[in-house]
């Protein structure tokens, strides 16, 4: 048994290849994953993966969020992590219930300005990141951490 168990929830595509980004990091803790679409997974992934609806700021959310206290409680993280996108808002609700702290990591595509849910996880992470520093003005509680990649 681990430690330190993450729970790293993404959505499917750049959002998903942005967090493996930090895999070296993340590999050495028991983790596992939450994502809002079926994709083909990499071996490395296999058995470590939990499927949720795809949710577009709709009803949805309201099953994300039963979705989120179920795997929250049976995995029992000690950290959720996350680049994006909406998945992550309805787990760091039920994160907060469960004093479950959440790293956000604003996406490297958001250069300029940030994203709905950068500028959501603002208000509810207990840490955010950004990887631009023209962000710092949208950010002031935030780190500038630089590109991941």
């Amino acid at each position: 048994m681990y430690a330190m168990k993450i729970c790293i929830v993404s959505s499917c595509g750049g959002h998903l290849t942005e967090v493996r980004a930090l895999k070296s990091i993340y590999e050495k803790y028991g983790h596992f994953y939450v994502l809002n679409d079926k994709i083909k997974l990499p071996k490395d992934m296999e058995g470590k993966i939990y499927f949720i609806r795809h949710s577009e700021r709709d009803w949805v959310f309201f099953v994300n969020l039963w979705e989120a206290w179920d795997i929250l409680r049976k995995e029992q993280p000690r950290l959720i992590l996350s680049t994006g996108a909406g998945p992550i808002v309805p787990f760091t609700i039920l994160g907060k219930f469960f004093r479950i702290p959440t790293l956000f990591i604003e996406t490297f595509t958001r250069v300029a300005k940030p994203s709905l849910t950068g500028r959501i996880m603002y208000c509810l992470a207990d840490r955010l990141l950004y990887q631009w520093k023209p962000l710092a003005r949208f950010f002031p509680k935030g780190t500038y951490g630089g590109p991941l990649v």
